[in-house]
């Protein structure tokens, strides 16, 4: 599937988090999302983040705008070298944290995104692959 723009953020502290929502809503826009599909991919991208810096130690994030014939999407990847998750499905479970959080990221980014995908190995890592399509 073609990439039509892409950009990688270093997600090292709270502004980076910050700066990532910022840069997924700026390529929502550029895209043509309308609002409450920018809020969808906005929120996944916070959550995301969010989880990268402080369960996995910090790590990246790749924004790719799609196109895909007709269809336009937006893509974010997330990885880090952190702990990993010993248990993908209780991670995504509502309720489940490994820190002080509410549980609800991982599998309320799943629900925002019409794409997720999650590839983790205890002691090496975590990569979030999400896709949202207008």
């Amino acid at each position: 599937m073609p990439v039509v723009r892409e950009d990688t953020l270093g997600i090292r502290s709270d502004d980076d988090v910050v700066r990532a929502r910022q840069l997924t809503r700026a390529f929502a826009v550029e895209l043509g999302f309308r609002l409450v599909e920018q809020t969808k991919i906005v929120t996944a991208s916070s959550e995301l983040a969010r989880n990268t810096l402080i369960h996995g130690g910090g790590g990246i994030v790749r924004i790719e705008a799609l196109r895909d014939g007709r269809r336009r999407g937006l893509r974010l990847t997330f990885e880090d070298k952190g702990p990993g998750i010993a248990d993908i499905d209780l991670a995504l479970s509502d309720g489940y944290s490994s820190g002080s959080g509410l549980g609800l990221g991982l599998g309320g980014a799943k629900r925002l995104s019409n794409e997720f995908e999650i590839a983790s190995t205890p002691g090496q890592g975590t990569r979030v692959s999400i896709t949202r399509w207008i």
